[in-house]
């Protein structure tokens, strides 16, 4: 039996990858900032709820405490599209609404990977996205950031026999991304963007973190896999 961490773990993406793992009966520790949706969650998945924000090094630095010697699995997950709600305005808006994302997207990876490096013994798997090479503001740049950070974090770690990889979906369905905002409109445009003619669900994401955690991608590191649909394709 396995132990995985699954930050932001209590909703979408987060919640279907602790399901997969949690099918496979690993031990599965699921973080997340709101209490009662996590503690909700960690009981419908038979799986342990830790509340952290994982830009808050205090916090990261107590879930250590929570966790065994050993974790053979991180995926830092938690994270969206900041600029959702915030207002508009002049230079220190925009500021701060960059700090945001970047301390969403970016900072809390870098926080929670060093702080669980050393107990580390089989992969990391970060949350990308398809904004991080087709570019949204603030937010494109944090993911674009992400992939880039993940080359070292896998030279880093790789000598120690951990792999590191980012996941990067397109348009998924059945998450708190778009926070409500999301119009038809919008949502047809997305889906006809795919050659798949489908929008992407929380599985296929959590499957392919699966993968990357398994035997099976023992020599596959320091990648970016897209997931999207064909909507960006890579060669």
């Amino acid at each position: 039996m396995r132990t995985i961490v699954v930050t932001g773990g209590a909703t979408g993406i987060g919640r279907a990858t602790a399901e997969r793992f949690r099918a496979d009966g690993d031990d599965v520790v699921i973080t997340g900032r709101r209490a009662d949706v996590l503690e909700k969650a960690a009981a419908d998945l038979g799986a342990r709820g830790v509340v952290c924000d994982a830009t808050d090094p205090a916090q990261v630095e107590r879930l250590l405490g929570e966790l065994p010697a050993e974790v053979d699995v991180l995926v830092n997950n938690a994270g969206g599209n900041t600029d959702f709600g915030r207002p508009d305005g002049g230079l220190a808006e925009l500021k701060a609404n960059w700090l945001a994302n970047l301390e969403a997207n970016l900072i809390s990876a870098v926080l929670t990977t060093t702080a669980l490096a050393p107990r580390l013994t089989a992969s990391v798997v970060h949350l990308g996205s398809i904004a991080g090479v087709r570019g949204a503001g603030s937010y494109g740049a944090s993911k674009a950031a992400l992939a880039l950070w993940n080359t070292e974090v896998a030279a880093d770690l790789g000598a120690q026999g951990v792999t590191s990889n980012v996941v990067a979906p397109g348009f998924t369905a059945d998450t708190e991304f778009f926070q409500g905002r999301l119009t038809g409109e919008r949502r047809s445009t997305l889906l006809q963007a795919t050659l798949t003619k489908r929008e992407g669900q929380v599985g296929d994401i959590a499957g392919t973190i699966h993968f990357l955690a398994s035997p099976a991608a023992r020599h596959l590191t320091g990648q970016v896999l897209h997931v999207n649909g064909g909507a960006l394709t890579t060669r």
